[in-house]
């Protein structure tokens, strides 16, 4: 996969990813929306509940000064006689009102009231209202009698002076209309903090809760006309608040919310897992590209010296010449072996990871698999003027190993050492003790190593990236090797490097008490 396809399925990917998000979040904004216009539908049907409450408690209010009065007068009191009485509660009052009717009509002089009179009125005002605007749904039998009808109005009258008279800061508590708010709400589920407030002619009265507070967004606070008189129209307001509204109405939705974001969440991770996966398999190209040419240029160097020395040999110069005739086949050995070592090194990297190599560990002495290693590398280091000094201080040594597989692993090591030597290299070679343990370190004054590098250097086909150069021969097996092996002893391997000042192995192997 080149760099710009690349690029374009990361960006569609992420695009879709973010898509997806931003759908999820305008549902959820749409979903809120949605339940606020239905929680204030809900409420204010709720208020319209509670204000036919309070209307019916000042009707029975209304009733109890009537009946004293009648009870008072020994007959039914009209408008005026019950004045009297209302200023005796309020005693601030000095000048009578009575309100007009402003209808012409004959006057009953028999007009009473009963106490199903009043709450049938309350009740046929507050179905009224409720069915206000809906064609056709009039009381036929209220409205039949023309008689009651005018009871009706004038016992409209007669609540409106008793309501100026007596506010309902005068007949009803703070406490009771919260409870009476408080048991509405929980009979329709609707479980919130609430704060609330009458109002009369726009102004406070002493009905309200302790922590209302004005807020300039008129959606914020519901309100509804309460106490109103037969033509609809009231000095009083009901408003009511919230203020964890929104936190109640996402609770709404936090049964099919959460089940978006854990949904959004597998779409996340599985888009990381999915773009980890790319980048993986961009690597892995990268590598098996540099691997190809690796490897094709270790094959083509021997290739070339095999053909070299056979066009060599088949010269009648040096065909009857045999010392250099066996100096060439020498040669072309050598060089086979070397490719041959090289296929080998790959499947054993196969075997090991299909379990399929055998490993037998005996008991042996690690000073001595160090002497056989560094015995194999010995001609290389002098070849190259370099130096290997040993600090083997370790007492305990007997470790269980397979000694053919062990020696291979310091030999990869001891040869990384040389390779990675920009000029005479100078290795050390080191043993000791930690507890039950003897620690292998192998140093080297090479080229070093960056941070990122050490944690890749012992996968598979794995080299750092060097463009075009083959400096340093190789193809990233030898460390996938010595990992495999060295874990397969049960024994840990891990680097210490910085770039320019060298490297060091080390491995901990446990001991055989």
């Amino acid at each position: 996969m080149n760099k710009t396809r690349f690029r374009l399925l990361v960006f569609f990917m992420s695009l879709s990813l973010i898509g997806i998000i931003l759908v999820q979040l305008y549902w959820v904004n749409s979903s809120l929306k949605n339940n606020d216009e239905q929680f204030r539908y809900h409420i204010q049907g709720i208020l319209d509940k509670v204000t036919n409450k309070l209307e019916e408690q000042e009707a029975d209010e209304f009733y109890k000064t009537y009946v004293k009065a009648k009870d008072s007068l020994g007959g039914n009191p009209n408008r005026n006689d019950l004045v009297p009485f209302y200023v005796q509660e309020d005693g601030s009052r000095r000048k009578p009102i009575i309100y007009s009717d402003n209808v012409t009509r004959e006057d009953y002089s028999d007009v009473f009231f009963d106490k199903y009179r009043v709450d049938n009125f309350v009740r046929r005002k507050s179905g009224s209202k409720a069915s206000a605007g809906q064609e056709g749904s009039t009381d036929k039998k209220a409205g039949a009698d023309d008689r009651e009808r005018w009871f009706d109005f004038q016992l409209a009258g007669f609540l409106k002076d008793y309501r100026e008279y007596n506010p309902p800061e005068k007949w009803v508590s703070k406490d009771k209309v919260e409870r009476i708010i408080r048991n509405e709400l929980e009979q329709n589920e609707v479980h919130t903090p609430f704060e609330f407030a009458i109002y009369r002619n726009q102004m406070p009265t002493k009905i309200k809760s302790d922590n209302l507070k004005y807020d300039p967004d008129p959606g914020s606070l519901l309100h509804h006309n309460v106490f109103t008189d037969s033509d609809g129209a009231s000095a009083y307001v009901l408003v009511i608040s919230f203020p964890q509204k929104r936190v109640f109405l996402f609770t709404q939705l936090v049964g099919i919310t959460s089940l978006s974001i854990i949904f959004t969440l597998i779409i996340i991770i599985a888009y990381l897992s999915a773009i980890n996966q790319l980048i993986k398999q961009k690597q892995i190209s990268e590598i098996k590209t540099d691997f190809i040419n690796n490897m094709t240029h270790e094959f083509k160097t021997p290739i070339a010296t095999i053909n070299l020395a056979l066009d060599a040999i088949k010269s009648p110069k040096i065909f009857d010449d045999k010392e250099k005739v066996q100096r060439y086949l020498q040669m072309i050995r050598d060089e086979n072996k070397r490719m041959h070592a090289q296929v080998e090194n790959v499947l054993q990297i196969s075997r090991l990871e299909k379990k399929e190599l055998e490993i037998v560990k005996e008991q042996a002495d690690i000073h001595d698999i160090l002497d056989i290693a560094i015995e194999h590398v010995n001609l290389i280091i002098e070849a190259s003027h370099g130096s290997l000094t040993r600090h083997l201080h370790a007492q305990r040594t007997t470790v269980l190993l397979n000694d053919v597989h062990f020696t291979n692993v310091l030999v990869n090591i001891l040869d990384n050492a040389i390779k990675y030597s920009p000029d005479q290299p100078v290795i050390e070679v080191a043993t000791e003790n930690v507890k039950d343990f003897v620690l292998i370190k192998i140093k080297d004054n090479g080229l070093g190593m960056s941070k990122n590098v050490q944690k890749k250097i012992f996968e598979k086909f794995y080299r750092e990236h060097t463009g075009d150069l083959h400096n340093v021969k190789g193809h990233g097996l030898g460390l996938a090797y010595v990992k495999r092996i060295v874990e397969d002893h049960n024994c840990h391997i891990y680097v210490e490097s910085e770039k320019g000042k060298g490297s060091t192995f080390i491995i901990k192997m446990p001991l055989i008490n």
